[in-house]
């Protein structure tokens, strides 16, 4: 009975063991691939509103339809203004700006049209993607809103929002990790703070900041 009870005090003793180390390292694995993921996801939520903001360049207004955004960046195009000529180094020594080189006629300017995905990406950026979430191998989509906004001094601003929540972002291994996601969600949440990762807000003019900022 006394070796009995020694093998299944050593049992108890491993099990112990390995869980305690499991209920550190558990967390310290989900904190890395939450950084990972959250870095690539916030680096396509720049890429959203830099496409938002030269949508509105051009349209005045910003879209929540990502169909309409898309469209935008494959299909128009936008204005680049051209400089031909220079000031010389004689002009520079009298003080001469290039404003005043404009007017004089020494510079001249020309309007042409560009491809938006070249102005905005470049010609290789792969922009059916805008839409799908990282690491959700296609299944989850951004969640994008556009409208107007009124401030305290009646003042109506133009807005948009691009956000995708926690839940969407680590949908693939909830069933490992929920009681971490949901322990991220509850800290956010406490400190009024959207559960997820989200740029611009339809609820305030924030600049189009990233709640990551």
């Amino acid at each position: 009975m006394k070796k009995v009870f020694q093998i299944l005090l050593a049992i108890a003793i491993v099990a112990l063991a390995f869980l305690s180390y499991q209920s550190i390292m558990k967390p310290i694995k989900f904190g890395k691939i939450k950084d990972q993921r959250y870095d690539r996801i916030i680096e396509q939520l720049k890429d959203i509103r830099k496409a938002e903001g030269a949508y509105k360049d051009v349209n005045g207004k910003y879209t929540g339809s990502f169909d309409t955004l898309i469209s935008f960046i494959k299909t128009d195009s936008m204005p680049l203004i051209k400089s031909i000529g220079s000031l010389t180094d004689e002009q520079v020594e009298a003080g001469m700006t290039e404003k005043e080189a404009v007017k004089k006629g020494f510079i001249t300017r020309d309007t042409i049209m560009i491809s938006a995905l070249d102005t905005v990406f470049g010609k290789n950026y792969a922009i059916e993607n805008l839409r799908f979430v990282p690491f959700t191998k296609g299944q989850k989509q951004f969640k994008l809103g556009a409208g107007v906004f009124t401030t305290g001094s009646n003042v109506k601003v133009q807005v948009f929002e691009a956000k995708v929540s926690n839940m969407d972002i680590f949908d693939d291994i909830m069933d490992e990790y929920r009681e971490e996601v949901l322990e991220e969600n509850g800290n956010r949440i406490r400190l009024n703070k959207y559960p997820g990762l989200m740029v611009g807000s339809l609820e305030e003019a924030n600049n189009n900041a990233g709640n990551w900022e």
